[in-house]
């Protein structure tokens, strides 16, 4: 399985810029919540350094990991669909050092500029695409019969 391009590099260099004019850098420390499952998603980040945790709440004191995001990885897209809710919580599991995009901004920008808003959301998409066939190779691998087959 073949990783996808990182969303900075996805994007045509006019549009890489563009989307960078509106980007805040900020930092998290090891540890730090980022954002909580069900909480307002109005935002979201290009990790520039550092590793991110996505977590959902299973059962027990802590939530589950079920995802670590590093250098160059999209996290948030949840900014982008009604209800604007995380799906999961993130995490800082090191010093992480980010872009901040403010979604409101960034989906003004792809409404005024549809050829931009196609290649961001193709991007964004062929992240998401690669994600839930990581998430289903990891189910497999859990919860599947061992027995020959497909």
């Amino acid at each position: 399985m073949t990783a996808p391009r990182r969303l900075l590099h996805a994007l045509p260099e006019d549009g890489r810029d563009r989307l960078l004019g509106l980007a805040r850098e900020v930092s998290f420390a090891q540890g730090e919540r980022v954002f909580e499952e069900r909480g307002l998603a109005d935002r979201f980040w290009v990790i520039r350094s550092g590793t991110v945790t996505l977590d959902l709440w299973l059962s027990g004191p802590r939530p589950t990991a079920v995802a670590s995001l590093d250098t160059g990885a999209l996290l948030g897209w949840s900014w982008l669909f009604p209800p604007f809710e995380w799906d999961f919580g993130a995490e800082a599991l090191s010093p992480v050092r980010a872009y901040e995009f403010d979604g409101a901004q960034v989906q003004a920008l792809c409404d005024e500029d549809p050829a931009f808003g196609y290649a961001l959301l193709r991007a964004i998409s062929e992240v998401l695409a690669h994600r839930v066939r990581e998430a289903r190779t990891r189910l497999l691998d859990l919860y599947a019969p061992h027995a020959g087959g497909r």
